[in-house]
């Protein structure tokens, strides 16, 4: 049901209220005071949404008082961009200007769109106006090189993705070309926002993030740069194979996200036994955490530099890896039927998972039901921390890495025992779709 002008008026003024509070909030240490407010934004919003109000079929009224208030605003972006407040390290150029702007198109926003609208830009207003220094630090820590790939990444997103057919173009794979470069976008783009993450909470030097955003990017990579850190720094073994384990716990989760993008109904059947699965991965990364203790006190581990994961090479192999296993598991299943699937799941697993696990909640494997594809991803997710448990004692040493072993051991065999549940003690739990 539609709000009535009432309610709406009501939820303009609650937000340019919030909306003028943060903005308060942001500079109320200030030296020289600014446009805007607690009582100047909710004011603002109010004389848009009157102006719209009057004459909304042209909006010659809004667009009045808009010219109105870039007239009141020019003489304080004149006096900001000037020589003697450039220099100045609160200079905000138009930031400012803009919030005010902001605050009056925000009353025909609540006025005439769905509610959730207004919400949302309140909020996005909000948040990029408190994380002025963060994303500030964050454009200064990403080089050239970087922006370059990022836009080409956009190009192969925004321009070829849409010109793909979405038909196979063979018999060997049901998959379509659209499909195959969609799940290379989606994998890029959560692994480039982890990535991000990192790059914008990298002042907090925090292995926690770090294994939780390395678990959210790839969870092997992450494992790979731990154990050698381990073997750099023993005195702080403890947190950084706490580190390894919560990172191949976050990978459940990072599964379930993944497969509910293509398979809703797939990542609803896999739910419970990934969020046990990393539930159990956070309780061993705390047991790690809690029972060692520093053979020397020393400073606590401080986070690796993240590395880009937006090149268009990987993107490129990812794509040919998923194209291969689509054909290879589609060639086992209508010689070997679902047992040859399940085999092949614990032979990818020692390798990279994603291309796997995608195809097959894409219905990459033609017959290969809901419950058959739920075991196979796994096994295919427990066979892959034998290889990370292997990356450990490789870059780290046995005694270092025992912690490690023993935990991802413990999560396989778990993942391994669901799965083998599932297989033979209880084929009525996910009925075939």
């Amino acid at each position: 049901m539609q709000l009535v002008t009432a309610e709406k008026l009501g939820m303009l003024l609650g937000l340019s209220f919030f909306f003028g509070l943060s903005f308060e909030g942001f500079y109320w240490n200030a030296a020289r005071s600014r446009p805007g407010g607690i009582r100047t934004f909710p004011l603002i919003s109010l004389s848009g949404a009157i102006c719209y109000a009057l004459e909304p079929q042209f909006a010659t009224v809004f667009c009045v008082g808009l010219i109105v208030l870039g007239v009141w605003l020019y003489p304080y972006y004149r006096a900001e961009v000037a020589g003697e407040q450039a220099a100045d390290r609160d200079a905000d150029g138009i930031m400012v200007p803009l919030c005010n702007i902001v605050a009056y198109l925000l009353g025909p926003v609540a006025l005439t769109q769905e509610p959730w609208l207004a919400f949302a830009l309140t909020v996005a207003a909000v948040l990029l106006l408190r994380a002025r220094d963060r994303l500030h630090t964050l454009a200064e820590s990403i080089s050239g090189q970087e922006i370059i790939a990022l836009a080409q990444f956009l190009v192969l997103t925004g321009v070829v993705l849409p010109l793909l057919p979405n038909k196979p173009v063979t018999s060997l794979t049901p998959i379509t070309p659209f499909q195959v470069w969609l799940t290379v976008v989606v994998v890029s783009s959560l692994s480039y926002g982890s990535y991000l993450l990192q790059k914008l909470l990298s002042a907090q030097g925090s292995m926690f993030f770090t294994s939780v955003l390395g678990g959210l990017y790839s969870s092997t990579a992450t494992t790979v740069v731990l154990a050698r850190r381990l073997k750099e720094e023993p005195r702080n073994r403890h947190e950084l194979q706490s580190g390894v384990v919560l990172a191949t716990a976050l990978m459940y989760l990072r599964l379930g996200v993944v497969v509910a993008i293509f398979n809703v109904p797939l990542a609803l059947a896999l739910a419970g036994p990934l969020v046990t699965l990393a539930l159990a991965g956070g309780a061993l990364a705390a047991l790690c955490l809690w029972l060692g203790k520093r053979a020397e006190q020393g400073a606590p581990a401080t986070a690796p530099e993240a590395k880009n994961p937006l090149e268009l090479t990987a993107a490129l192999i990812f794509a040919v890896l998923f194209v291969v296993i689509s054909i290879s598991s589609s060639w086992v299943k209508a010689h070997f039927g679902h047992v040859g699937i399940y085999w092949l799941a614990a032979l990818v697993g020692v390798a990279d998972i994603d291309p796997f696990v995608l195809s097959v909640a894409q219905g990459g494997v033609a017959g290969l039901d809901k419950h058959a594809t739920a075991i196979a991803i796994l096994v295919a997710a427990s066979s892959n921390n034998a290889l990370k448990a292997g990356y450990s004692v490789v870059f780290a040493g046995w005694r270092r890495s025992l912690s490690i072993v023993l935990s991802l051991v413990a999560l396989g065999s778990l993942g391994l025992g669901i799965a083998l549940w599932w297989a033979y003690g209880a084929q009525t739990v996910l009925p075939p779709t």
